[in-house]
C-alpha cells in the first residue's frame, strides 16, 4: 500500500513539473524572439567594426610586405601570398557571419 501511494505521489509530482514546463515555454519563445531581434540590431555595427579591423590589419601586413620587398628578402612572395589570403579570408568570414545571423 505504501509503494502505491509513493508511486502515485511521484507521478503527480512529475505531472505538475511537466505542466509547469509547458506553461513556461510560452514565455521562453517570446524571450528568444526578443534576443534574436536584439542580436540582429547589433550585427551591422559589429560587421563594420570587423571590416575596420580587417583594414587596419591589412595595412599593417602591406607595410610588412613592403619592408621585406625593400630589404630584398627571398620570401617576399610567400609573405605577400599569405597576407593576401588572410585578407580575403577575413572579409569572407565577416560576410558569412553576417549572412548567418541576418539570413
Amino acid at each position: 500500500m505504501k509503494k502505491t501511494i509513493r508511486r502515485f505521489s511521484i507521478a503527480v509530482g512529475l505531472s505538475l513539473m511537466n505542466a509547469a514546463n509547458a506553461l513556461a515555454q510560452g514565455n521562453g519563445v517570446t524571450a528568444i524572439e526578443k534576443a534574436n531581434t536584439e542580436i540582429q540590431s547589433y550585427i551591422d555595427p559589429i560587421t563594420n567594426l570587423f571590416y575596420v579591423v580587417c583594414a587596419v590589419v591589412g595595412f599593417i601586413g602591406a607595410v610588412k610586405v613592403y619592408g621585406k620587398w625593400s630589404a630584398g628578402s627571398s620570401d617576399t612572395t610567400r609573405t605577400a601570398a599569405s597576407w593576401f589570403g588572410s585578407c580575403v579570408f577575413a572579409v569572407v568570414a565577416v560576410t558569412a557571419i553576417k549572412a548567418f545571423f541576418i539570413g
